[in-house]
Parts: C-alpha cells; structure tokens; sequence
C-alpha cells in the first residue's frame, strides 16, 4: 500500500537515473561472501563507495566519445587498515577531508585522492557508536568554488560513545572540545548548530551542546505490544529543526521538532515505517518496504511524487534498496536530456551597440527553447 499524490505537480520534481553498476562482482571476496555496498557519498564529479569487504573506491566522471554519455569511472581503490565493513563516509568539502566509520573507529582522509591523512597529525578515533558532523559545516562549499581564498573554518562534530558524547573540531588537526554523560547511549545522532538530536534504544532526545541540557522527545515506537523491530531515523531540515520517525502500530508519523523540542509545522504519515528517509529541500524523500520512493512537500507535508524503486538487479544496491543518500554540495549526472535542442544557429556579427542587441536577441532565443530542469534522484 502507498498514498497517492493528492496534487501532482505538472513538472515531477525526480526522475531515476543509474550511476553505477555490476562493479562488485570484480572486487575481492572475504571467505567466499559477495561484496556489497554499505554507503556512498558524492560531490561535483567524484562518487565516493565504501564496501562490505573494507574497500574505499573513488569514482570520476570521464568524458566519452561525442556519440555516447560520459560516465563514471573507477579511479582508485584501496582498504582501510582494519578491512573491516565501512559503515558511513562523511565528505568535510570546506576541509577537504573524508570521515570514514568501520569498526567502531573514525579513518581520516583528504579529498578528492582519498589518502589517508598521517597517523603523526591525526590518529583514529576509537570506541564510536554513532558520529554527527554539524550539517551546516558540510554545505560550506569546497575552497576552490571560491574565487577568493577565504579562510579555512574548522568544522564541528559529536561522537557517540556508549555513556558519553565527545566534541571534537577538525582543519588540519583534530582538537577535543569536551565530553557530555549521556547515561541511555546512543545508536544514532545528528547534529545542526549547537543541538544534537540522539536515539537510544526507545526514545529520541534533542541535546543544548551548549547547556549540555537533554530535553526527551518521543519514542521510537508507541506500539509497546509489537514485534516489529523499528529502525529509528533523525533528518536535519534546517539550522533550528528536526524531522523524527515514530511507529504507532498501524502506520508512521513524522514530526517536525525544533531544538528546544517544540512541535513545528503539521506531520507526515506513511502506511509502514521508512526504509530511508533523505531531505532535498522542499522535499522529503523516503523508500518505503513496498519499493517505492515517496516524495512529500516538507511547507504543505503532502505527497507531491511517487516513483517506483529501481527494478531487481539494475543497482549494487538491488535486493538490499535500504539507502537514500543527501549530497550537500551536489554531484554531476550524465543526461542526453534536452540534447535535441542543441543544434547550430547562424548569427549575424554587427560591429558596436548593435552587438549587443544581437545577442540579447540570441540569448532570448535559447531561453524559449529550454524545457524545465528534472533533478535526478
């Protein structure tokens, strides 16, 4: 069962594009288990993958023939010192740096060449449950986007530990800030400014970093007498809110809290519980059980899209469709969309301020012509 858009645009905001595909099955095997994709992340023309067998590839858009799509290609791949499962890749654009989490430590690397950072300026961090990289410091964008340098600010991030949460800053170093008792733990936690929203076990919880002040939210699920395992889920949608996930039995509501723990806007509801859930603002994405990818209006909170999930077999992730993937500084998709309309256009070159005028002429042309961008998702 899904919702149907109750107003669907005239322009759907997505379409579904593949970026890569079949490239596991060359990758080495442990001990005769298959190799699978456990996260990714990408920015500009790199596609950054981790791996179940510990491998970290780089994916670049090469150029191809006039006549075909450039596509991504593998660049570069390596495995981290403990080859254990990568389980989150986190991309620092404004440092240049790659967080990577595998077995319950942070591995420090520089982007776009994926080295790893000396263990002499930065060593792993140890004994991580979960990690939340302020998402504000991650939509700073990347120093060469600036045409003038500007000064490098460190970014900020939390690291869950099993009773406490740790405070670190990150440039060139790593410098501890302080360290906050959370007595309940923590599986997952994400972090915009100065608050930190944390699920333990059962309930959600928003953290004043600043007052080291815990206000209880909801739980992560309100049907007490179930067996159904719920995976709880925390997105950013501003510098001052949060969207959390709450099972009541019968379906999933979602709810919008600020970081004092104030409800805001209306909720959202899904049949079941979201398999991912990932924001592109306005919108709110989410894969459901059913494999089909809801898209709600995160101002109006109704459906406004709904896409069929990649068909079997056409992704590394095929059978195990269980990421949706936010990309803050956006990434590169090959598109023969709108190639009809490039075709050559004689202009007639007039010397002085009729120059001009020809080539506003020109540029209105071309603008009568453009059809509506679809963003890939």
């Amino acid at each position: 069962m899904t919702y149907a858009p109750q107003r669907p645009l005239d322009v759907p905001p997505y379409q579904l594009q593949p970026l890569l595909s079949d490239f596991t099955d060359t990758l080495s095997r442990a001990a005769g288990q298959p190799v699978t994709v456990r996260c990714a992340q990408a920015i500009g023309s790199e596609i950054y993958v981790g791996c179940s067998n510990g491998e970290l590839l780089r994916f670049a858009l090469q150029a191809n023939s006039a006549d075909t799509l450039d596509s991504y290609t593998l660049l570069s791949r390596q495995s981290i010192p403990n080859e254990k499962p990568i389980d989150n890749i986190v991309i620092a654009p404004s440092i240049s740096r790659a967080l990577v989490l595998s077995d319950h430590q942070i591995h420090f690397y520089t982007i776009p060449a994926l080295d790893m950072v000396p263990l002499n300026l930065i060593k792993p961090i140890r004994n991580v449950v979960a990690f939340a990289v302020d998402e504000q410091h991650l939509k700073r964008p990347p120093q060469y986007a600036n045409e003038v340098p500007l000064p490098v600010e460190p970014i900020e991030f939390c690291v869950v530990k099993r009773n406490a949460i740790s405070l670190y800053s990150l440039r060139e170093r790593l410098f501890f800030q302080k360290e906050i008792p959370l007595p309940n733990g923590g599986i997952l936690a994400r972090r915009t400014g100065r608050y930190l929203c944390v699920a333990d076990r059962e309930n959600y919880n928003v953290i004043d970093l600043l007052q080291a002040s815990l206000v209880p939210l909801l739980p992560i699920s309100q049907a007490m007498d179930s067996d159904i395992a719920v995976k709880p889920s925390i997105t950013v949608i501003s510098e001052n809110e949060f969207l959390i996930l709450s099972w009541t039995g019968a379906s999933t509501i979602g709810v919008f809290i600020t970081g004092e723990g104030d409800p805001v806007r209306g909720t959202l509801e899904w049949p079941s519980h979201p398999e991912a859930v990932s924001l592109d603002y306005p919108y709110i994405t989410t894969l459901l059980p059913n494999n089909t990818i809801e898209i709600h209006s995160v101002e109006t909170q109704t459906i406004v899209q709904v896409i069929p999930a990649p068909p079997e077999g056409s992704s590394p992730l095929s059978g195990d469709r269980k990421a949706l993937i936010a990309c803050f500084n956006g990434f590169f998709i090959p598109s023969t969309q709108r190639t009809e309309k490039l075709r050559p256009t004689p202009v007639r070159l007039l010397r002085g301020r009729g120059g001009a005028k020809a080539q506003a002429s020109t540029e209105r042309s071309t603008t009568e012509d453009a059809l509506p961008d679809i963003p890939a998702l």
